[in-house]
C-alpha cells in the first residue's frame, strides 16, 4: 500500500452532526524506533505491548458548517478549554487534510481526559493521537458506509501515525509492529499491523509496572531526539541492530525464551540512551534514580530468578515487565526497594491490552 490509498472517493452519504467517544491506549515498546525521514516514517522497525489502564478517552462531537477553507475547532482537556493544544490540532489536520477532506465541513469539539495523572511522566501524545483518529474514522465511515474494517483500522493507525509517530501502534493489540520487516508479513512503515508471530503462554498476560521517577517537562522532546539521528555517527549500526533485534525477538516469544526476551528488551532500552548520550548536541534523559532501580532490579533477579526486566522511553520512568505469574512477588519487591526512588512514591499497574475501544 501507499499514501495514496487512504485519500478517499467521494463520499456517498451526508451527516449534519453527531458525536463519537474512543478509547486509545499507551503503548511501550520493546525494540525501539529512533529516527525517521519525511513525514512520520521509522528509520527501523518497532514492536510494542499494547498498554490496558494507561489511556485516553476522546470524544469528538461534529457539526456541519460552510466550508470556509478553514477549521474549525474547540479543544476541551478533561472539560476545560485547553487553548495550549490548539496549535497541536491544526498542525495534524494540516498534515491529514488530504486524507479526510470532510473537517473543512465540521465544526468539532473535542473533549479529551486521561485514565493516568496529567504531568505523570507517561506520553499521552500516543494515546492522545490514537483516540482522535478512531473518531475521525468513525466519522468517514459513516459518510463511506461501504468502508472495510481492515481498512478502517489501517487508515487509524495511519492517520495517528501522522499526529504521532507511536500512536499508530495504539489502535490495535496486544502486540504491534510499526516499520517493514523481513519476518513480519504485512509490516508497513505507514501504519502499524498485530504481531502475527507465535506467542509462548508465559508472555500472555504480561504485566508493566510503571516506576514514575520524573514528571517534569523532557530537556530535549523526543522530536528533536529522532532528528539528531540525522548525521549519528552511529544511526546506521542502531537501524541494522533493530531489525536483528525484531527477529531475535520473535524467536523468544515463540520458542517462549523469557532470557533472550530480557536480553533484548534491556539492551532495547540501553540502547536507546546511548544514542541520546552520542548524538550532536548529546543529551541524558535519564535520572540517578533510574539508574538505582536498574541496578536493584538486577540484583533481584540475579537473587531470586525471577524473571523481571526493565525497559525505559525517551524520559526517566522504569517500566517494570514481569509475566502475570510473578504479580505478587515483584509488586512486594516494587513496594519494599523501588519506590523509594519514584517521585512522591508513584506508580502505576498496567498490562497488555487489546488497544482502543468504541464507547
Amino acid at each position: 500500500m501507499n499514501e495514496k490509498d487512504f485519500i478517499p472517493l467521494p463520499y456517498t452519504k451526508t451527516l449534519e452532526n453527531g458525536c463519537f467517544t474512543w478509547s486509545a491506549p499507551s503503548n511501550i515498546a520493546l525494540v525501539k524506533y529512533w529516527g525517521k525521514t519525511g513525514i512520520q516514517i521509522p528509520a527501523n522497525p518497532s514492536i510494542s505491548f499494547t498498554l490496558d489502564a494507561c489511556k485516553t478517552i476522546t470524544t469528538l462531537a461534529f457539526e456541519k458548517k460552510e466550508n470556509s477553507g478553514k477549521y474549525s475547532f474547540d479543544f476541551l482537556f478533561e472539560g476545560q478549554p485547553k487553548e495550549s493544544f490548539h496549535p497541536k490540532i491544526e498542525k495534524f489536520f494540516d498534515v491529514i487534510q488530504q486524507y479526510v477532506p470532510f473537517i473543512k465541513n465540521y465544526h468539532f469539539t473535542i473533549d479529551s481526559r486521561n485514565t493516568f495523572p496529567h504531568s505523570s511522566g507517561i506520553a499521552s501524545s500516543a494515546s492522545g493521537m490514537a483516540a482522535l483518529a478512531m473518531c475521525l474514522m468513525s466519522l468517514e465511515r459513516e459518510l463511506n458506509p461501504e468502508m472495510t474494517h481492515v481498512h478502517f483500522y489501517r487508515k487509524a493507525s495511519f492517520l495517528a501515525r501522522l499526529g504521532s509517530g507511536s500512536a499508530c501502534r495504539s489502535v490495535k493489540g496486544e502486540m504491534v509492529v510499526w516499520g517493514e520487516h523481513d519476518e513480519i508479513t504485512g509490516s508497513s512503515d505507514l501504519f502499524g499491523v498485530e504481531f502475527d508471530g507465535e506467542v509462548a503462554h508465559i508472555f500472555k498476560n504480561y504485566q508493566d509496572t510503571i516506576l514514575l521517577v520524573d514528571k517534569g517537562e523532557k530537556q530535549v522532546s523526543s522530536t528533536v531526539g529522532h532528528g539528531l539521528m540525522n548525521g549519528h555517527p552511529f544511526a546506521q549500526q542502531r537501524f541494522t541492530q533493530a531489525h536483528a533485534n525484531l527477529s531475535k525477538l520473535k524467536k523468544a516469544l515463540a520458542e517462549g525464551d523469557i532470557n533472550a526476551f530480557i536480553e533484548v528488551v534491556e539492551s532495547e532500552a540501553l540502547t536507546l540512551h546511548a544514542m541520546m548520550m552520542t548524538s550532536l548536541p548529546y543529551f541524558i534523559l535519564m535520572k540517578p534514580n533510574t539508574l538505582e532501580i536498574i541496578n536493584k532490579i538486577w540484583q533481584y533477579r540475579q537473587k531470586t530468578g525471577v524473571p523481571v526486566c526493565f525497559t525505559l522511553d525517551a524520559g526517566a520512568n522504569v517500566h517494570v515487565l514481569y509475566p502475570q505469574q510473578y504479580a505478587s512477588e515483584v509488586l512486594e519487591f516494587i513496594k519494599a526497594e523501588l519506590l523509594v526512588y519514584c517521585q512522591n512514591n508513584q506508580y502505576i499497574c498496567d498490562q497488555i491490552g487489546k488497544g482502543a475501544e468504541n464507547l
